[in-house]
Formats: structure tokens, sequence, C-alpha cells
């Protein structure tokens, strides 16, 4: 009904293009659109045909006489999965500046929509939304029982319309972190917790400031989720953490190793101080306010006195593996993805326990290369031989490793059919080389390319 242009509009907070798309027309479709999304006024006498106005009056998402209006947003929202719809507070639209209410519901955010990418696809048993807000990842996860959990009643209300609507049977429960499900497991849990860095201030809006010191509700997400987590039970978390002087995959390994779980952390973004405090001040419709700088002001001695030097943005995943040395991959990683990842993730998992083999077995097993991998070779026009030989994932993270004449030779054989160590056999008798001292090598690597994807298993 609005076209690409009134869609891409609304992307933007933009409502004049889906305006002009609906022109003078007056069906009950384009007052939906009118009210629910674009927060336009209808009049009274359009909307008395509805059934259902007076619930909306008693429930107060609706207000007003002889024109009426929206006081929740309504949106089509979903995936190949499921489609639905997401109820939440009101997006500010048209450049206009206000403050949310400290119990503000925010809508499908770009942090609540890439988390939902981050998901490992396919069935589970039981899954727990932690801190659900509007109900957004509860509609996309695939579980035979979802319990969704939030410290905000009026979030858990307006999640409740959101599944409702979407068809979405879910166990809502009041409360902070993991109290709610307190003896409870489960085998996948998501989180978009509210994960900004702030200052104590009896005015924070809780869907992000959790109300923590620094980093430490991210602390807790990660370090209680084991005790929530069934055998091969997922976390997955999309939040920030503080850089300070120690280093911070440091930081966090310090978080990670104690829960005996594998786990992989990238690092998409890391901000300064400066960044990061307009970032969120302007989210808190400030820009412009007369205590603009002196919120700003705050929040940087804050930030002085915790020590905290920047905040780095991104991703992390747990896995209970159960295995008495978990992995744990910690990186920095700012480059293209190729969403979704949540296979990516699965797959890292998944392929931990045979990048550990024995050397004996991993030149016994017959690998194969993901279909997904390209070579690309770099080099000065018209050389006999390329400088180098890149290897190149056109899936999930987007990996890229540069590989030497053996290995790439080796890898581009592995089909399936042949074992690596008459692979690897093969290539030394063309490069005449010994045998065992290439296989002592290029094991390592190949161990790396098992754990990144680009080999699979048989």
């Amino acid at each position: 009904r609005l076209g690409e242009a009134g869609l891409a509009g609304l992307a933007r907070n933009s409502t004049v293009p889906a305006s002009r798309a609906l022109g003078y027309a007056d069906d009950a479709q384009a007052d939906a659109i009118r009210l629910w999304l674009l927060q336009q006024p209808v009049p009274g006498r359009r909307l008395a045909s509805w059934s259902s106005l007076p619930a909306l009056r008693s429930a107060g998402l609706v207000a007003g006489g002889d024109q009426v209006g929206a006081t929740v947003e309504l949106k089509p929202h979903g995936s190949e999965r499921r489609q639905g719809w997401i109820c939440s507070d009101q997006t500010p639209l048209d450049g206009r500046v206000t403050r949310p209410r400290t119990d503000f519901v925010l809508g499908a955010s770009p942090a609540s929509t890439t988390l939902t990418q981050l998901v490992p696809p396919g069935p589970v048993g039981r899954a727990l939304d932690l801190g659900t807000g509007c109900g957004i990842q509860a509609l996309h996860l695939d579980a035979g029982e979802v319990v969704a959990t939030d410290l905000n009643p009026r979030a858990l209300e307006l999640a409740r319309i959101s599944l409702g609507l979407s068809g979405v049977d879910a166990d809502l429960r009041l409360g902070s972190l993991y109290e709610p499900v307190a003896g409870e497991r489960f085998d996948l849990v998501v989180t978009n917790p509210p994960y900004v860095i702030s200052p104590p201030t009896p005015d924070r809006l809780v869907y992000r400031d959790g109300g923590f010191g620094g980093d430490d509700l991210m602390r807790e997400v990660v370090t209680g989720a084991p005790r929530h987590l069934a055998d091969g039970g997922v976390l997955v978390v999309l939040g920030n953490w503080a850089i300070t002087a120690e280093p911070w995959d440091e930081r966090l390994a310090g978080w990670l190793r104690p829960t005996g779980c594998d786990a992989l952390v990238l690092q998409r973004e890391v901000l300064d101080p400066f960044e990061y405090v307009e970032l969120w001040l302007a989210d808190a419709g400030l820009a412009g306010a007369p205590e603009y700088h002196r919120r700003y002001a705050e929040w940087l001695d804050y930030f002085d006195a915790a020590g905290i030097r920047g905040v780095g943005m991104g991703w992390l995943a747990l896995r209970a593996s159960g295995r008495g040395e978990p992995v744990v991959r910690i990186e920095e990683w700012p480059h293209a993805v190729h969403q979704p990842v949540g296979a990516a993730f699965a797959d890292f998992f998944a392929a931990v326990p045979a990048s550990r083999l024995p050397d004996a077995d991993v030149l016994a097993r017959s690998w194969r290369l993901h279909p997904g991998v390209v070579q690309e070779t770099i080099g000065r026009p018209g050389a006999a031989d390329p400088q180098h030989i890149v290897l190149r994932q056109q899936f999930g993270f987007g990996r890229a490793v540069e590989a030497g004449t053996a290995l790439a030779a080796a890898v581009g054989a592995c089909d399936g059919d042949l074992p690596l160590g008459v692979l690897v056999g093969a290539v030394a008798g063309l490069l005449d080389v010994d045998p065992d001292d290439l296989a002592a090598d290029v094991l390592p690597q190949v161990r790396s390319l098992v754990e990144e994807g680009y080999l699979l298993d048989g």
C-alpha cells in the first residue's frame, strides 16, 4: 500500500512519503495506517464502525473523541519463518525530539533486529527471551516453549499485545535478569539487555540503562547463564562492555572462562567516551536541551572515575559444551558479515570438537571444503605465480585467510573423498618435500580452518 518509498521513509522515521502514498484515501486500511504507523489522528466518525474501539479506549491504546489518536505504535514485523506485529511506544517521527517516559518500551530497533539474526537457526525445546521489551525476540524464536521476562511491567503489557496479535504463545514473567526463572534451564537464551553504560540517575530509561555500575549488568548476564543453560544450551547476547586499562579481551575472558562454556565474542565497534555519550544523550531526547552540557559532563566524570576509556560494542555467544577445557575465542571483527550469522555461531560451536582431535585423527578424516569458500589470487599482472593466495568465505562472518601454496593445494582438494593425510602426501610429492614435515606445518592451519568453518567434517 505504501510502496518502496513509503516504507523506506518510515525506516528513516519520516512519514511524508507514506502520507503521499495514501493521499486522500479514507478506507479502513488507510485510517489504520495513519493511526498506528504514522501517529496521525483520524476522525472519530470514520472509526465508529470499529467494534474494538471501546476496548481500545478502555485499555488506553487510543484517545480522543472527534479526532482519535493512538498512544502506542503498531507495526507489521516478521521473517521468513513468521509474520506478526510489534506493539511498542511511539517512535519520534519527522524530526521531533521528545523525551521518552522512564518506562518507555522500544520497538524494532537496529539492535533488536540484529539480535534476531545472531540466533542459531532450528527448533529448540525451551527458550528464554531475557528482557523481552516489546516481544520482538519471542516473535522470532522457534521453540516448543518460550519464557519471556522483563522488569518493566509496561513492557510485558505491550509484549502481550505483540505476541497475541502474532499468534505466539509465551509465558510472560516480571522480574530482573534470571530472578523470574530461578532453578530453570533452557536450550536457548537470547537477550539484548539494557547494556548502556551510564551514570546512576533517578530518571534512568529502563529499556537501556540497567542501573548497574559500569558493564556489571553484561557481566551478570554472562556469568549467570551457565546455571540456566541445559546441556548444549546456547546464550546469545548483543551488548556493550567497558574499555579500560586492562586489555578488553582479557577482561571478557575473565568473565567467560569460569563459566566452563565454549564462547565466541566479536567486538564490532569501539566508541570513545565522547561519541558514546553523544549517542545516548540524543537517544534520550536531550540534544539541545538546557541541561545537555551538564548531563554530558556528569557522564564523562563518571567514565573518568570508573577508568572507562571507551566502550566496545559487539556480539557474544556461549554454549554449555560440558567439556573439561572449553574454547574461548575473543576477537575484533569490524568487517562486513553475511547476515543472518546465527548459523555461523552454531557452526563454530559444532566444529570445536573436530578442531581439537589428535593429529592422527585429523589426518585420517576426509574433510570437505565449504561450498561458500572461494579462492582469490593476488599478484602483479603477467607474473607467473601469485604473490598471495586468499581463501575467502562468502557466508557467515565473511572470514578470509592467506594460505601458502601447500595449504591451498591440500584444502582445494578436500571434497570428502580422500583423507587429509593422503592429500598432504600427494602435495608433498609435487613440491618435493618431506610428507611428515609438511603435515606438521599445515596441521595447525587446518585446525583453524575447521574451527572457522572453512572445512567441514565428511
